[in-house]
């Protein structure tokens, strides 16, 4: 009886496990086991030891999409605005620089104490002879970046890296306004492939680009064109980087993702910029009504906005090499476009290309 009362809390109160605890733990432990699986697949590729494709299912793919990478994406995005004291912006930058092998010595300006903020660092601007453009051939790199796949698309269905498909339909959204994009004006029997082909004999070529957190985040245009629409997709922000893009079919589907198209001499040309963790701000330089990872965006929707109108007839003219955007960090470009078919790409999958550097030609 004179022993003290010793009160407790329910064990409810104390410790209280909430779904999206749960979600953001597992998720985000599963998605460090495929962190570390991919890098595993990499050092076999660097000893040219071919790697099985081995898809995700729907459960892992679910599991994955279940970590709040917008929310994650939109926080390391303020983070990025921080400035930093300027005792502390050689010691930070050099790190991020040591880690992803960044070449400052074509930056416009190399004293990391200019850079106030970690987006500025992103965002730097190369010097002007750093980047040739190539003037022989009729398209070009957009950026820098790895080269993951190219080609004739067939079937209706893009190859994000060998073995692993996305279809072009989902890919695109539907059909744009024959007025503004000159589409072929091809029976509705006939393939969403056909559908976009302009010029009779002409083919439907695509390339992918893969921009490294070291790599140069603006894009540039890859030719002579003209983008007549933009479509803005909201979506998930996994990551996309090859080995990702190896395990997830259809990965850059379910990603956000903004689609320029447009013209060019050949008939339907189009730019691609997805978004990635960590990078849900995709900025175009001419689309001021442009905004990214938005929560007022849900998945699954898209908003078109165009750019002819009665001012306007011709939309926004582009030429080879001009400066049409920029990335927040690594991301992917996706080019997709109509051509002869003598077109013959100049690559190699798996090779590094520089912005400027030559795709293609005639």
């Amino acid at each position: 009886t004179d022993r003290k009362k010793l009160h407790t809390a329910p064990v409810g109160q104390v410790f209280r496990l909430r779904p999206f605890h749960v979600l953001v733990a597992t998720g985000g432990g599963y998605a460090g086991y495929k962190k570390y699986e991919d890098y595993k697949l990499e050092q076999l590729e660097k000893r040219g030891i071919e790697v099985p494709v081995k898809l995700a299912s729907e459960w892992e793919v679910a599991l994955y999409k279940s970590v709040p990478t917008r929310l994650l994406s939109r926080a390391w995005g303020r983070l990025n605005q921080v400035e930093l004291p300027t005792w502390l912006r050689k010691p930070v930058y050099s790190l991020y620089i040591w880690t992803f092998g960044v070449n400052m010595k074509e930056a416009a300006v190399e004293d990391l104490h200019h850079y106030r903020n970690l987006s500025e660092f992103f965002r730097r601007k190369l010097k002007p002879q750093a980047r040739p453009v190539c003037c022989l051939h009729s398209v070009i790199s957009p950026s820098d970046g790895k080269i993951l796949n190219f080609g004739q698309v067939k079937n209706c269905e893009v190859e994000q890296v060998k073995g692993v498909t996305y279809s072009l339909e989902s890919f695109l959204g539907p059909r744009i306004c024959t007025e503004e994009l000159h589409f072929s004006q091809a029976p509705p029997s006939n393939s969403f492939q056909q559908q976009l082909v302009t010029k009779e004999g002409n083919e439907l070529y695509h390339c992918v680009i893969y921009l490294a957190p070291g790599d140069y985040h603006c894009f540039h245009s890859p030719t002579d064109w003209r983008v007549s629409h933009r479509r803005h997709f909201p979506g998930s922000l996994m990551s996309v980087n090859p080995g990702v893009a190896r395990w997830i079919k259809e990965l850059f589907c379910h990603n956000e993702r903004v689609v320029l198209t447009g013209d060019w001499k050949h008939g339907f040309f189009s730019l691609t910029a997805v978004g990635a963790t960590n990078v849900g701000s995709i900025r175009i330089y001419f689309d001021q009504d442009l905004h990214t990872n938005s929560p007022r965006y849900s998945k699954g929707s898209y908003n078109d906005f165009s750019f002819i109108s009665n001012n306007n007839k011709e939309g926004i003219p582009m030429r080879k090499g001009e400066h049409l955007g920029e990335f927040n960090l690594g991301s992917t470009i996706v080019l997709i476009f109509e051509a002869p078919k003598d077109f013959r790409f100049h690559l190699k999958a798996g090779q590094k290309i520089r912005f400027g550097e030559a795709l293609g030609s005639l």
